[in-house]
């Protein structure tokens, strides 16, 4: 099996996220016309019904006096702000798809955008290898310490008990010899 090398890694992991992002970027794009088209369906929409309202708004204003006037003066306002609303947003959403696009129009742009993508990437993984080998550092200066406590631990115990080993020893010698005294003093006074 062909293993590659580090530079052929970077360079397949590079073409592969240029892949993503253009594939991204179509995506974005269709969603973006497809908004588009249906906000400006809906602007259509809403500027027939604006029409339709100001239809009605002349026969009530026909048929009415002042109440009829103020009211054709609202549904006039409504019609204006439901179309208009509608065009700004479809007019909002074309900015963002030529905004989106503009980068990729021409080879040299479209390479600059995917060299400034590359740098990103390279800056981040930098950033990630840094940051593990922090938290590497990190974690075997602990064990380190801790190693280092328990040795001295042990090694403090380990005194302690020879110690205590060692006076109990003197003090069942001290006793058998003064023992060992007090029963030939006996055995000297029978005989």
């Amino acid at each position: 099996m062909a293993t590659q090398t580090p530079q052929q890694r970077r360079a397949a992991a590079r073409k592969a996220a240029a892949t993503r992002k253009r594939n991204t970027t179509r995506s974005k794009t269709r969603t973006t016309r497809r908004t588009a088209s249906r906000t400006a369906t809906n602007a259509q929409r809403t500027v027939r019904e604006a029409e339709r309202t100001a239809v009605q708004g002349e026969r009530t204003a026909e048929a009415g006096a002042a109440y009829a006037v103020d009211r054709t003066k609202a549904a006039a306002s409504q019609a204006q702000r439901a179309v208009l609303i509608p065009v700004g947003a479809a007019l909002v959403a074309r900015d963002n798809v030529v905004e989106a696009v503009q980068p990729f129009t021409q080879p040299t742009t479209a390479e600059r955008e995917l060299k400034k993508l590359q740098r990103r990437v390279s800056v981040n993984l930098r950033k990630y290898e840094r940051r593990g080998t922090t938290a590497r550092n990190r974690a075997v200066r602990e064990v380190k310490k801790t190693r280092t406590r328990f040795e001295r631990l042990v090694r403090r115990n380990r005194r302690e008990v020879e110690r205590q080993v060692k006076s109990a020893r003197r003090d069942v010698e001290r006793q058998v010899r003064s023992t060992r005294r007090d029963v030939e003093k006996q055995v000297g006074s029978l005989v």
